[in-house]
């Protein structure tokens, strides 16, 4: 991950000059552990942010479109993104994430899949908790605003951890992750500015 911390380093000084970036909540992330991060996604800049406002390495999923450039697929593999299919149940994609929990890392996911800029449950999809639930790992929720126009503000709000220790080990069905997945999306909107 030494690319990944050259790179955080540099977008970090590039993105403080550009935009004023306000990180509410940095003490929610734990030091050490298997994490998920679950964010809002208005922008293509969205990763760049979270990466600069969460201390330790995020592996994003992301969709695999991005991955059809030889050269920005490169780039994306070596800052630990990975490819996932958002028009199918990806397996491949459930197992890299999996991996990444399993190897005490953190893993990054927009729950909506796409860039949207209201809420919409419905976009919401059931892997995120599946994901969580069999990694048993910990949701952290984050809400990001901004138009980010230069010089504008970018507000990232990090909440608390959600844990979801009352499913562990039980069965689920694919309706029960969905309503799962709903709260974790209601738990990232609940951090916006009224």
């Amino acid at each position: 991950m030494y690319f990944y911390h050259i790179a955080r380093f540099l977008v970090n000084v590039v993105f403080r000059i550009i935009f004023r970036i306000d990180i509410i909540g940095r003490e929610n992330i734990p030091k050490e552990g298997r994490l998920v991060l679950c964010s809002n996604h208005i922008s293509l800049l969205d990763p760049i942010m979270l990466a600069i406002a969460v201390p330790r390495p995020i592996s994003f999923m992301a969709k695999k479109e991005l991955f059809e450039n030889k050269v920005l697929s490169k780039l994306i593999y070596a800052l630990g993104a990975f490819p996932v299919d958002r028009e199918s149940s990806d397996l491949t994609a459930i197992k890299t994430s999996l991996r990444v929990l399993k190897d005490e890392k953190i893993l990054g996911i927009f729950p909506e899949g796409t860039r949207v800029h209201e809420m919409n449950l419905e976009n919401t999809k059931p892997g995120i908790s599946l994901i969580s639930i069999k990694s048993k790992s910990p949701v952290i929720p984050i809400f990001i605003e901004s138009k980010y126009k230069p010089f504008s503000r970018v507000t990232i709000k990090i909440g608390n951890p959600i844990y979801f220790d009352d499913h562990y080990g039980k069965k689920l069905n694919t309706e029960d992750y969905q309503d799962i997945s709903k709260y974790i999306m209601k738990s990232i909107y609940s951090l916006k500015t009224v």
